[in-house]
């Protein structure tokens, strides 16, 4: 279960002190967290916390972020339905700063008794069509920080992401680190995704030792697009001979896709003559 980083850090901030003791009850996004204080010589109850904040819907005592906002109410009173638009433009209005950000995103989950990775992965969506690369970077490795989101379809998005926003050799070390010691199991269309940034950006040997190492695990290419980086990248660094193999061992994608055009015309013409 996801615990809320906010409410750890006030009970262990509590004990530390030796001055008070708080007891905590949790249960969902719209329960409230209850703390009470109690004197430490007389054990005596105190001021409520919920008492106290209740008129104000705070919950518990508040920290300020990099964006200058209470970490720990950000968005607690936005409806469900709201939440992700609540977000997008909480971000998109955040100046450029790595704290601010992450502050903010800790805010926004605070009160969440699981993660929100679906919400999340809405908030991402919106922030692509908004061409919001360097803010999905950096919601993504806030995500990744968690242990969340830890699967190849955000990782492809991360990549695609590092690609837009001109960062290619990050998204080679990324690569690297997270996928590439695993290619008898990443899908094709991640590895072309990062064959075209490897291709686009002259990193060519980088490009022939992802497909063959693919290749080493006789995973074959879907696609004759994948075949001319490949044997183009061959021929740029002088490898004529391997460019002449790879062509001749896939030649069958490219016969194929003409074989396969005629057919359709044919049943084209058909369909309109009997119409």
């Amino acid at each position: 279960m996801w615990k809320s980083p906010p409410m750890s850090y006030l009970v262990g901030r509590l004990t530390q002190l030796g001055v008070i003791r708080a007891q905590v009850l949790t249960s969902s996004y719209s329960t409230a967290a209850h703390a009470q204080l109690y004197h430490h010589t007389t054990g005596k109850a105190a001021v409520s916390l919920e008492d106290q904040h209740s008129n104000q819907g705070i919950r518990h005592f508040p920290e300020k972020n990099a964006g200058g906002e209470n970490r720990n109410q950000i968005g607690w009173n936005v409806s469900r339905k709201d939440k992700v638009n609540f977000l997008v433009k909480t971000l998109l209005d955040l100046n450029d700063s790595k704290e601010a950000v992450y502050g903010t995103l800790d805010g926004w989950v605070a009160w969440e008794q699981d993660f929100p990775i679906g919400k999340l992965r809405m908030a991402l969506i919106a922030l692509e069509k908004e061409q919001q690369w360097h803010r999905i970077i950096q919601v993504i490795k806030w995500m990744l920080s968690k242990g969340q989101g830890t699967t190849m379809g955000t990782y492809g998005q991360l990549i695609h992401a590092l690609d837009m926003d001109q960062r290619p050799e990050e998204a080679h070390k990324f690569w690297k680190k997270k996928i590439g010691m695993d290619l008898h199991a990443v899908p094709w269309q991640l590895c072309k995704s990062m064959m075209s940034i490897y291709y686009r950006n002259n990193m060519l040997e980088n490009l022939i030792k992802l497909f063959e190492g693919l290749e080493a695990f006789d995973r074959k290419p879907p696609q004759k697009s994948i075949v001319r980086k490949v044997a183009d990248a061959y021929e740029i660094l002088g490898r004529l001979e391997k460019k002449e193999r790879v062509l001749e061992k896939y030649n069958y994608l490219f016969t194929e896709d003409q074989s396969r055009k005629k057919p359709r015309k044919a049943l084209s013409k058909e369909k309109k003559k009997l119409g």
